[in-house]
């Protein structure tokens, strides 16, 4: 029970436990707007690790944040240990392009089934995370604290490579495409190789560019793409600046985003402020 407890003080949850709707909403909301979205490993030249130990060495112990596979391999471990059953889950991310473009599953996610009925829970999307588990059920609109989502069912997606269901985000009253999943379950070792990719290939997002997210607890969504940082304000607004030295940078990271930073970052992040 030490790391389950290790972990509910670092997302700073003090109130009972058990495998129940209550507590699955409200340790998916803590752990968003507490462990950031951040990919400083890969973007410095360090591999992601996958291990139970790694894992919660950096979230937890170190105070850094990480992408979906280390978020949601985290949470599964977490609610396992409480007694919900959960099973992990791969999607293909759309997120910025075509709809029914056909991508790699680069996703990771988890389906959990309680009292009857299927959730879904993912606390590793970037700015786009849902802070509150969605039911699976199609064209059903979804409050969280942090927008609307929805989960649409294609049954003539079936066998087609595309995923059978689509999540989508509504960003200022239009519907988005996150991702395409589908139901079956994904092992620890279907993990490996797209992590592996992500986190070290010349050609990932990961490894050539800055990402960094967190949601707040006033309904607001913080994000840094670059030397970019944003403000996504409850209304729909949003606030941009640029970040002019590493300085201003390490700043946001740290007291925005809550990032415990790795020693040697600097050089890394000074990349992004060459000619």
């Amino acid at each position: 029970m030490s790391d389950l407890r290790a972990y509910l003080t670092r997302i700073g949850h003090d109130g009972p436990v058990a495998a129940d709707l209550p507590t699955l909403r409200a340790l998916v909301h803590a752990h968003v707007t507490t462990i950031p979205f951040e990919n400083l490993d890969p973007f410095s030249g360090v591999p992601v690790l996958l291990g139970a130990a790694d894992i919660h060495a950096k979230l937890v112990d170190d105070g850094r944040g990480g992408y979906c596979f280390e978020h949601n391999r985290l949470l599964k471990t977490v609610l396992d240990e409480i007694g919900f059953t959960t099973v992990g889950l791969q999607a293909r991310v759309v997120w910025g392009g075509p709809d029914q473009e056909v991508t790699g599953r680069g996703h990771k996610l988890l389906r959990i089934e309680l009292d009857g009925s299927t959730y879904l829970a993912d606390v590793g999307f970037g700015t786009s995370t849902p802070t509150a588990p969605l039911r699976v059920e199609a064209d059903v609109e979804q409050e969280t604290p942090h927008g609307v989502y929805r989960l649409l069912h294609d049954a003539d997606a079936e066998g087609s490579g595309r995923g059978a269901w689509r999540q989508q985000a509504n960003v200022r009253g239009e519907w988005l495409t996150t991702y395409r999943f589908d139901l079956t379950p994904a092992f620890p070792i279907d993990d490996e190789a797209p992590n592996w990719f992500l986190s070290t290939s010349p050609t990932s997002h990961f490894v050539t560019g800055l990402a960094g997210a967190r949601a707040t607890r006033d309904g607001r969504r913080l994000a840094v793409n670059g030397r970019s940082f944003a403000v996504h304000a409850a209304d729909g607004s949003t606030d941009r600046r640029a970040l002019e030295t590493v300085a201003d940078l390490r700043k946001v990271l740290t007291d925005e985003l809550l990032i415990a930073l790795p020693a040697g970052i600097d050089d890394a992040l000074a990349k992004l402020f060459r000619p």
